[in-house]
């Protein structure tokens, strides 16, 4: 069997063992480059690109968000709608220690702690997503569906 031409992350492995059909998406990874420069250069909606975030509550319990690349986070509307009174971005430190992948290619799949998933719930109407693959500079094309195996709940707490 061939050498694949794309990195075999934790993130790759979760998805082979759950038999989940992904398309790897190598780009050149820019620092502070974000969903727009990914989106950009694979040639695809900014929409279509869903970013990993690793918040924590009050707490310093860790969760991940997924959103849309061209939307953002309210991390108050959030809160309410957990039932937390606070949430923040974790610290990159602590991102890499729950999940073992660095900020910038954070995926929600193959993380070292299990932590709770919440999707906004526009995600699910996408026909693919592409999704950080557990590297800098390396999507995942997936269906919505594969968060399924993440024991995912939908919200909604996008904002413009």
């Amino acid at each position: 069997m061939a050498k694949p031409d794309y990195p075999i992350t934790p993130a790759v492995r979760f998805l082979r063992e759950h038999n989940i059909h992904f398309e790897p998406k190598l780009y050149d990874y820019v620092e502070h480059g974000g969903t727009s420069h990914s989106a950009a250069c694979l040639g695809v909606a900014e929409h279509e690109v869903v970013k990993t975030i690793v918040l924590q509550n009050e707490a310093k319990k860790g969760l991940i968000v997924l959103m849309h690349g061209d939307k953002q986070i309210s991390t108050r509307n959030l809160a309410r709608a957990l039932g937390m009174k606070h949430i923040e971005p974790a610290d990159p430190k602590q991102v890499n220690k729950w999940t073992g992948f660095l900020v910038g290619g954070t995926s929600p799949f193959g993380t070292k702690t299990a932590l709770p998933v919440y999707v906004e719930e526009s995600i699910w109407a996408l026909e693919k997503m592409y999704i950080n693959g557990g590297k800098r500079g390396f999507l995942v094309a997936v269906s919505p569906r594969a968060l399924m195996s993440l024991n995912t709940v939908s919200v909604n707490v996008a904002v413009d």
